[in-house]
């Protein structure tokens, strides 16, 4: 008789065909790759634009790509005023004694910080991705899984889903420097899940600065990339209005991700007159355009879209502080594209550093503008880059390397919960 196969869940808050943020992708391309080996469910909400936070999908179950969907819907407090207790706000405290090296020695010895939890899961609540129906699915089913997969710790789900069944949760928690990462109810998640999966080794070592030795088991899961073949480059550049030279930013089109860009490529421009370099944007608008004749936007395109678009640009761009991998880059390098990154992130620095230097990287506005000139001018620089990182990405982010480690982590945490339970 053959045996039935393992029931895993991925837990997150958006997910569909349309669905691009970097998260949800990630999620995605992990699910779709265990569909052979394990019965895989999603459990998401009905919401689509994070910023309108509206339930847009129908509530129910939706199967893609052999994957089960299941939509909740979102249904977040309304706004109200909860005083902190004793006016204490133990996040900023977090984050100071964080700066001052001081938070990992103080969580080995108080890991758990849980003394203003009333408020605190007041700020999960008015969330726009918070889902009653959702929490109550897992702690009502959770016997019917042997493993959740909740991801990214910017939102409610995986402190929700550790929450009620911390002994079958694998953590996957895309963080990096950011408000989000000193919530003081982390501290019940990180020591309490069965385990953690980080995609690199610098949102690792942030993680252990931040929670201590107290936190729970914990490795490099990561993720690999895909590459969809290119679409017609002339109907492509036609439709979108494409120059022949450019530098291409792709992702969501925000200020946290854009940082100071927009002023470093027209501080470039002003310098460089004769330069014919535009910058194009590709991705979804969420704040205001910047609006200048060298700046293009694009709005979403299809996957073979951007492949061309990535294959067509000079040098790809990556000007965010704040990445716990970074997708684009792996695309990029993939498909041998120079890349200029933001230095100030400590992900990029890596990256840069493993890779042997198959991105460059910035710190100032004067560093951009000297490493990005010496890009344009240099196609050997730009060649010599690119087999780089079609290297690089190949002997760390293939597809085998990836699956085997979490499939790996999925067993372990089967086999050590029916040890606790027997």
């Amino acid at each position: 008789m053959k045996e039935q196969k393992r029931k895993i869940a991925f837990v997150i808050v958006r997910y569909g065909k349309d669905i691009n943020g970097g998260a949800e992708v990630h999620c995605k391309m992990l699910a779709e790759r265990l569909t052979e080996k394990y019965q895989v469910e999603v459990l998401t909400t009905c919401v689509k634009d994070y910023k309108e936070g509206t339930n847009v999908y129908p509530i129910g179950e939706e199967k893609i790509n052999g994957v089960l969907v299941r939509r909740f819907k979102a249904s977040p407090l309304s706004a109200q005023t909860i005083k902190k207790p004793l006016g204490i706000n133990l996040r900023s405290i977090r984050t100071s004694l964080y700066k001052k090296h001081l938070l990992a020695p103080i969580a080995n010895i108080f890991p758990i910080w849980n003394w203003t939890k009333k408020y605190d899961l007041y700020s999960y609540k008015k969330n726009v991705f918070y889902s009653p129906s959702l929490f109550s699915y897992i702690k009502k089913h959770k016997d019917e899984y042997d493993v959740f997969i909740p991801f990214t710790i910017d939102f409610p789900m995986v402190y929700y889903t550790v929450h009620y069944v911390p002994e079958k949760s694998l953590v996957i928690p895309t963080m990096h420097y950011q408000r989000a990462a000193f919530h003081p109810l982390l501290t019940e998640t990180f020591t309490k899940a069965a385990y953690i999966g980080f995609n690199t080794q610098a949102e690792e070592k942030l993680a252990e600065n931040i929670f201590g030795k107290r936190m729970s088991p914990h490795g490099i899961i990561s993720v690999g990339t895909e590459i969809v073949p290119p679409a017609d480059w002339e109907h492509t550049s036609i439709k979108y209005n494409l120059p022949q030279e450019y530098i291409l930013y792709v992702g969501r089109i925000d200020k946290d991700k854009l940082d100071s860009i927009f002023q470093y490529f027209l501080a470039y421009k002003n310098l460089y007159k004769d330069s014919q370099l535009k910058l194009v944007l590709v991705g979804g608008l969420f704040v205001p355009p910047f609006k200048h004749p060298d700046i293009i936007y694009t709005g979403f395109v299809e996957e073979s879209e951007k492949t061309s678009i990535i294959e067509h640009a000079k040098i790809i761009l990556n000007p965010s502080r704040n990445e716990s991998l970074s997708l684009i880059l792996l695309e990029a390098l993939s498909l041998k594209k120079a890349m200029l990154a933001n230095g100030k992130c400590n992900v990029m620095k890596e990256h840069f550093k493993k890779s042997n230097h198959a991105i460059q990287i910035y710190h100032t506005q004067k560093d951009f503008i000297s490493t990005l000139h010496e890009l344009e001018t240099s196609e050997t620089l730009r060649k010599e880059m690119g087999e780089k990182g079609e290297k690089y990405v190949k002997e760390n982010y293939d597809w085998s390397i990836i699956i085997n480690r979490l499939i790996t982590q999925i067993n372990t945490s089967v086999n050590f919960y029916r040890k606790i339970k027997s």
